[in-house]
């Protein structure tokens, strides 16, 4: 026991540990299932968030166009869960049943070829991640290896974010347009819209997020971590060293991108539609305001920022509707004003000091009364010592 609380210690999982121990033990019993589905949904988010720590906060470059990979996610998922809803007998009215409703209002008589590999969940699962991570691929490898970077690549990832969110509107009858896809109730004819199924979905969301913040943190703590660290404030030294600078960034952009996707698909699971809304250049800045918050340097110091974040948001739209953007953005300027490092370094540059000062005091008191007893043992009775501290040893 006290070697595994050594490894947790020295490994630094014992952040991990707890923030694994809030979302599966704490929240399930806290919150009913109207408020947990809510945290779900969160969760979902801080997919993107720490894909933002590794990327902006690891790798030194900001993207502004992450909900670009977290719609892709939530869409492929999307399709696959409408072409189930979307079977012969529930769309017997239509004028071709067997199709979606958004296709038959706009005249497509047969399935888009596109929507063919869809009808299988295996396939889906492998395009949910496939399909995003080989647009970042792309966009990456084009900007990378032309030595793009900082302000400029952040503005390209917006214009992506805009072509995207343009290309699903104008293709309503592929897409379902502006109003996405809805009506999403089942998979393989179990039914998520359950109390009981969005418990599950809720474990399981909770389970892939801390499955990708250690993923992540075995990265931080590898060679390519460290390259990672070197790439952010050297990068001329690392690629006169030898190193493909733009390959490691590559691979960042593209980790990044599977992991928002995980949480677009898990989005579509738990709320039962995905559309535009949530693919552009809005949705995509709030992203990274949630790893600003939480501390960019922070895997978990993201996730509570999106915690944060989307409560207070919750809370102040609830409480305040015609104020509630103000006082999001009054949250979010003070809490970057007052912490620059996020959520995280609030706890590193202020909480940790704090507590090891104390812990230091109270060790001092201690070697103070064990001298006492040593000299005055007639004074000072042995059960007045600290605990963990003997007779014999005064």
């Amino acid at each position: 026991m006290k070697n595994l609380l050594h490894w947790i210690k020295t490994s630094s999982l014992g952040s991990v540990l707890l923030l694994a121990l809030v979302i599966l033990v704490v929240f399930p019993l806290a919150l009913d299932s109207f408020r947990l589905n809510l945290v779900g949904k969160y969760l979902t988010y801080g997919f993107v968030a720490i894909g933002l720590v590794m990327l902006w906060g690891w790798g030194g470059t900001l993207s502004l166009g992450q909900g670009v990979f977290f719609g892709l996610g939530g869409y492929c998922m999307a399709m696959f869960l409408k072409l189930e809803a979307s079977d012969p007998v529930s769309t017997k009215i239509q004028s071709t049943p067997g199709i979606p409703d958004f296709m038959d209002w706009n005249q497509i008589t047969a399935l888009p070829l596109l929507w063919k590999p869809f009808q299988s969940l295996t396939l889906t699962l492998i395009l949910v991640i496939a399909v995003p991570t080989l647009l970042a691929f792309i966009v990456s490898y084009a900007m990378f290896k032309r030595r793009v970077g900082g302000v400029y690549f952040a503005i390209i990832t917006q214009a992506v974010a805009l072509i995207v969110t343009v290309l699903i509107i104008g293709q309503q009858g592929y897409t379902g347009g502006v109003n996405g896809m809805t009506d999403l109730k089942t998979m393989l004819g179990w039914d998520t819209r359950s109390d009981s199924a969005k418990l599950i979905l809720y474990f399981v969301n909770g389970g892939l997020l801390i499955g990708c913040i250690l993923l992540c943190r075995w990265v931080q703590t590898s060679k390519l971590g460290t390259l990672l660290l070197a790439m952010r404030d050297k990068e001329d030294r690392v690629r006169f060293s030898g190193y493909d600078v733009s390959m490691f960034k590559v691979f960042t952009f593209c980790l990044a991108a599977a992991m928002s996707a995980i949480g677009g698909a898990m989005f579509t699971l738990q709320v039962g539609f995905m559309s535009p809304s949530f693919v552009g250049i809005v949705p995509s800045i709030e992203m990274v305001i949630y790893a600003a918050v939480g501390g960019r340097m922070s895997l978990v110091g993201a996730v509570y920022g999106t915690l944060l974040v989307n409560a207070g948001k919750t809370y102040f739209s609830e409480t305040a509707p015609d104020l509630w953007l103000f006082l999001m953005a009054a949250l979010f300027i003070g809490v970057v004003m007052a912490f620059p490092n996020g959520l995280a370094g609030l706890y590193e540059e202020k909480v940790k000091p704090w507590w090891a000062k104390r812990r230091a005091q109270r060790a001092r008191q201690d070697r103070r009364l064990a001298a006492a007893h040593a000299a005055y043992p007639n004074v000072i009775a042995a059960d007045d010592l600290p605990a963990g501290i003997s007779k014999q040893q005064g």
